[in-house]
């Protein structure tokens, strides 16, 4: 069914009316197609525009539909479903063919135009409510693992090279804050986005006395979009939406890559659990982190929908165009695939091991305290350039006998400075490095309770 067709002589081509169909994609929002047409419904006869008796059948049979999609009764796999280009023709054609005339008069006062804007604009809500949820369990579960790994040293790393110990409690809240950031972000989008489209019609409104600030508040919006012909060329929420779970994605990726080298033989800080690694076909021995891998690289496919959707957009004149359909597609794989991904690494960081002793013996290792023994020479007066230097010399002296710093005995560091004494033993111990670092946002103790205290806080939030 079309919902154009009269000054049409001839039917559209085969391959042209396949080419422009969207209902094999947009009718996964027809439950927001559904709530639209019955606030739509609603508000016009509040107004006198409809009867109430019309209203209630049009509210009726609306809900009827809804229910039917939703329990299986009625199905978009039918050859009648297919005859329907899109999802309004569909659910308006569906319920002409049961109410009658009083179907027909439900699109008066709007275009497909501006129904179409609010059908996305309520479903990019629904999964920014749905993105924000998923996002808190997975900080909860991060929050976890730091309340629990306070006291867990581990290196640091600069450049893949070990630096400065740690602990597992300070790397984690590092995700933790990049996790906030996104859940952030998609709240600062869901307010821009919360402003109502129904009732500009085409591009420029109507002549029916329609009341757009009471659709907007039965639909949950803040009020009516501002400028009717922005109101349904704007995708700006879509992609600012996209944006933020590129970004959101990003920390996934960069997540899942530490995940995939710590899962290594040569690290073995971390053992993936059996639900979430796969085999070889051909390697008896192996235990792949394919899950880990996976989230790294659909990381490319959702900047790859970003980026269309910015491209579809940039070169589009007012009001609205066709163009504008290619919105949805990529932009539905994109949340999918990013929502799908927040998951499973939810699960897949719930269900992991921590090789703790694995963890410590690595700072213990890579001369990761040797910053810190330079501030102990700075203590006993030396400048830290000079220091700088000594501690290099000691390293190389390790390095050769194969030992670490603290297993290097006082007459070997006195033969590189005189101001060593018995007490550098203590100062290098990872315990004592870690607990000198009290600073906000270091991993010290002090530190650390505040930082956990923080992300509590956030979390409340």
């Amino acid at each position: 069914m079309k919902l154009w067709g009269g000054r049409f002589t001839k039917q559209l081509d085969s391959l042209a009316m396949e080419f422009n169909e969207s209902l094999s994609f947009d009718q996964r929002f027809f439950r927001q197609d559904i709530r639209g047409s019955i606030a739509h419904a609603t508000m016009l006869a509040e107004q006198g525009v409809l009867t109430k008796e019309d209203r209630d059948k049009i509210v009726e049979g609306l809900k009827e539909i809804e229910q039917e999609l939703l329990d299986g009764r009625l199905s978009f796999d039918t050859e009648k479903a297919r005859e329907y280009e899109d999802i309004h023709s569909f659910v308006e054609g569906t319920l002409t063919e049961r109410i009658g005339d009083a179907g027909k008069r439900l699109h008066t006062g709007r275009s497909r135009n501006d129904q179409v804007a609010t059908d996305m604009k309520l479903y990019i809500r629904d999964e920014i409510d749905h993105s924000i949820r998923l996002l808190t369990e997975l900080m909860e579960t991060v929050l976890n693992i730091m309340k629990a790994n306070r006291n867990t040293v581990m290196p640091g790393f600069t450049h893949l090279q070990k630096a400065q110990p740690t602990t597992l409690a300070h790397h984690f809240g590092a995700y933790f804050e990049m996790f906030a950031r996104d859940r952030e972000r998609l709240q600062d989008c869901r307010k821009r986005l919360n402003l109502c489209p129904l009732g500009s019609g085409a591009f420029a409104g109507t002549t029916y006395p329609l009341n757009r600030a009471r659709t907007a508040e039965l639909l949950g919006f803040d009020g009516p979009t501002r400028n009717s012909m922005d109101s349904v060329s704007d995708r700006d929420y879509l992609i600012e939406y996209l944006s933020a779970l590129s970004i959101c994605q990003m920390h996934l990726s960069r997540l899942s890559e530490e995940i995939i080298i710590w899962n290594t033989n040569e690290y073995r800080f971390v053992e993936i659990s059996d639900t979430y690694s796969t085999g070889s076909s051909i390697m008896p021995q192996k235990k792949n982190p394919d899950m880990a891998e996976l989230i790294r690289g659909k990381t490319g496919r959702v900047y790859g929908h970003l980026m269309a959707l910015l491209t579809t957009m940039k070169g589009l004149p007012m009001a609205y165009n066709k163009d504008l359909q290619e919105d949805k597609e990529g932009a539905f794989d994109a949340i999918d695939t990013c929502l799908d991904c927040i998951r499973l690494t939810n699960g897949m960081l719930s269900a992991m091991k921590f090789n703790l002793p694995r963890m410590e013996d690595s700072a213990r290792g890579g001369f990761t305290n040797a910053t810190d023994m330079a501030d102990y020479l700075v203590v006993k007066g030396v400048p830290f350039r000079d220091a700088h230097g000594i501690i290099g010399a000691l390293v190389l002296m390790a390095q050769e006998r194969n030992c670490a710093l603290d297993d290097l005995s006082l007459e070997d560091m006195k033969s590189v400075s005189p101001a060593f004494e018995e007490d550098v033993y203590e100062a290098l111990s990872m315990k004592a490095c870690i607990e000198r670092r009290n600073t906000t946002g270091a991993p010290g103790p002090k530190a650390m309770e505040e930082e956990i205290r923080a992300a509590e806080e956030i979390l409340k939030q």
